[in-house]
């Protein structure tokens, strides 16, 4: 992960891989089958645990907002508690597949859920464009905080109580759920 975000996907090789970890390049070629896969494996690895442990964190709350207020609110948290993971998500969010499903997994269909429930004032048929624009923001919140424009806990409430408002939610309710106490993120 290091590698990537400092390196970039195309320029990481066997020999930067084996300097990182220590390790003689014919270990690297014992341990990984195939090092042209090892980003997209990474990508992968790195967006199962993380969906993982937000929806484990999240299981207990009942009412969507609050769900997709914590939710934003534990990636950008992770971001700051965890420089190198926020690095390498930001870098990459928008331009690897497993990454770009990492802040959508299974949101559109909570969403859907809760525009039929009335608790969102949108569209059925904005729901990808409003899936597509939490995931910007959340990323965006995300490099804010990296590069030290704001706290994650001002990065990530502004931007939960943000994409509250535009889903519908009164101003004075969003920010007070945006602000809600938030759990801990779910083990590793």
């Amino acid at each position: 992960m290091r590698l990537f975000a400092r390196l970039g996907v195309c320029r990481v090789n066997v020999s930067d891989l084996a300097e990182e970890a220590g390790v003689a390049r014919g270990t690297i070629y014992n341990a990984i089958p195939n090092p042209d896969r090892l980003f997209e494996e990474v990508a992968g690895d790195l967006a199962g645990e993380m969906q993982e442990r937000v929806r484990a964190s999240i299981d207990g709350l009942a009412d969507p907002a609050c769900r997709l207020a914590c939710g934003i609110r534990l990636f950008i948290r992770r971001a700051h508690e965890e420089p190198q993971w926020g690095r390498f998500i930001v870098h990459f969010g928008f331009s690897n597949k497993s990454l770009r499903g990492l802040l959508t997994a299974s949101l559109a269909d909570e969403m859907a859920k809760a525009i039929e429930n009335g608790r969102y004032a949108i569209a059925p048929d904005q729901v990808t464009a409003m899936v597509a624009a939490i995931g910007g923001a959340t990323l965006s919140g995300m490099m804010l905080v990296q590069e030290g424009y704001k706290s994650w806990r001002d990065a990530g409430s502004e931007v939960a109580e943000l994409m509250l408002v535009a889903l519908g939610i009164e101003r004075t309710e969003a920010a007070e759920i945006a602000r809600c106490e938030l759990p801990q993120l779910g083990p590793a």
